[in-house]
This record gives C-alpha cells, sequence and structure tokens, in this order.
C-alpha cells in the first residue's frame, strides 16, 4: 500500500538539513530504484522554487511500503527524523487516484 510521509521542520534546522541531505536522499533513492517511491521533494518556505536562506518548512515522500508500521519504522530512522530536522513526522495510508 501506499504512505505519505510529512516531515515538519524543526525551527533554524537549514544547516542540519543540508547536512543530513547526502544519507537521507540515499534512502529515497534506495526506494526508486526499488520501484516503491511515488513522489519526494521538500516544501519551500517562500513560493520560490530555490527559497535560499529562507530554506524549507518540510517534506513529502509517498512510497509504497507492506505495511502502516514498516512506513512508520521507515520514516522514524530516516535521517532528517534522526539529525533533528524534523520536528515532526506524519504518516498516513494513502491511496493514489490520478494519474
Amino acid at each position: 500500500m501506499l504512505y505519505a510521509i510529512f516531515g515538519e521542520d524543526a525551527p533554524g534546522s537549514l544547516a542540519r538539513r543540508s547536512e543530513c541531505r547526502p544519507a537521507h536522499l540515499a534512502r529515497v533513492e534506495a526506494l526508486r530504484d526499488a520501484g516503491r517511491l511515488v513522489l519526494a521533494g521538500p516544501h519551500p518556505a517562500i513560493d520560490s522554487p530555490d527559497p535560499g536562506p529562507a530554506g524549507f518548512t518540510g517534506s513529502l515522500i509517498v512510497a509504497e511500503f507492506a505495511s502502516l508500521a514498516e512506513a512508520l519504522a521507515w520514516a522514524q530512522s530516516d535521517p532528517y527524523v534522526t539529525g533533528g530536522v524534523f520536528k515532526t513526522v506524519a504518516v498516513k495510508p494513502f491511496r493514489q487516484t490520478l494519474p
């Protein structure tokens, strides 16, 4: 089943986000390489694809997992969580309708 993972950035976490990004991307790319990733990306803090020092407010990942428990465990072990970038993470079942 698909799950939407919503991570909300902690205030002042832009530097930590940059530090943790390579490890975070490696995990997301592993989902992609396994054919389990639908989409992933950050939420810019301003209306711009490159928010610069304004940074990001969080990220969204939609991917396939065997269960909600597996999706939660994956999310909780993400470098953005363990590295203090995300202050909160929510995982919800997702049913893709379009495309």
